[in-house]
């Protein structure tokens, strides 16, 4: 399983993950780089995602839509910040309604995606900080350490397809 670690402090309001990929730098960035290897991945296994648009640049925005086994779709967007190809992606991540607007009053976060090569491969460090104690903990009690694991730990899978 890629995930070595998962902890959250909510004295600086985090939330980091932190795996490991038996693969490149390079390749391990494609799987966010391209939206169709990203819906592979982003969501738990039984979510499979849906990206609807895809601009993985500062500015730029990734919409998304996950769909439930019994057919709910939950939407999410990406404001992108900073983009350090293929070492750092920055955004900012947001529960979002079916027109992909944000949801003033689920929690948002600010992501830094961490990558850096190893001897074995790849090291990922996936940390948000939330805006408040309140925001990290409506997270943590909806299931986003486990829910977060499960979709890295498809990466692995992904990687030995291609």
């Amino acid at each position: 399983m890629p995930v070595i670690d998962t902890y959250h402090d909510e004295e600086t309001l985090t939330l980091t993950i932190v795996a490991e990929f038996a693969a490149p730098l390079e390749r391990v960035w494609e799987v966010y780089a391209d939206p169709r290897q990203l819906e592979q991945i982003w969501g738990p296994p039984t979510y499979p995602a849906t990206v609807v648009d895809h601009a993985l640049e500062p500015g730029g925005r990734v919409t998304y839509f996950m769909t439930s086994p019994e057919g709910e779709k939950f939407c999410g967007l990406w404001e992108l910040t900073a983009v350090d190809r293929p070492t750092r992606l920055e955004f900012r991540d947001y529960f979002a309604d079916e027109d992909f607007t944000v949801v003033e009053s689920m929690p948002g976060s600010s992501c830094i995606y961490r990558f850096e090569t190893t001897e074995t491969g790849t090291r990922a460090t996936y940390e948000s900080v939330f805006d408040s104690t309140e925001g990290l903990r409506t997270v943590l009690e909806m299931g986003v350490i486990e829910g977060s694991t499960g979709a890295i730990n498809q990466i692995d899978d992904l990687l030995a397809r291609q």
